[in-house]
């Protein structure tokens, strides 16, 4: 009878091993398009936003620093934060125009 009891419960494990992998197999691909897509599509949006850059456009920068592009090299930006006041920042640090950023703080008032 013992061996019979062990026979019959064999195939069982097997059968739970191969849905402990469709799980984790379900599992990353969740995690792909709720976490990782989202993130490299955002990614995507904020490089097309930095090369779209140009001079005399308003901006806000990581920093929160409000200027108008006065300069733009290859790597950083010149900004005008006020009269005669320049500041070289560098362009990843370039978060959003300012445009946008005041159109979004209306939107949630």
């Amino acid at each position: 009878m013992n061996n019979m009891n062990v026979m019959l419960q064999a195939p069982a494990a097997g059968m739970d091993t191969s849905m402990m992998w469709i799980m984790l197999i379900l599992m990353f691909v969740i995690m792909y398009f709720f976490m990782i897509r989202p993130q490299n599509k955002k990614q995507k949006e904020i490089a097309q936003f930095r090369r779209s850059l140009q001079v005399g456009q308003s901006v806000i920068t990581a920093g929160g620093i409000h200027g108008t592009i006065k300069e733009i090299n290859d790597n950083d930006v010149m900004l005008e934060i006020d009269r005669n006041v320049k500041v070289r920042v560098d362009k990843n640090s370039i978060f959003a125009a300012a445009a946008d950023a005041n159109t979004n703080a209306a939107q949630t008032k």
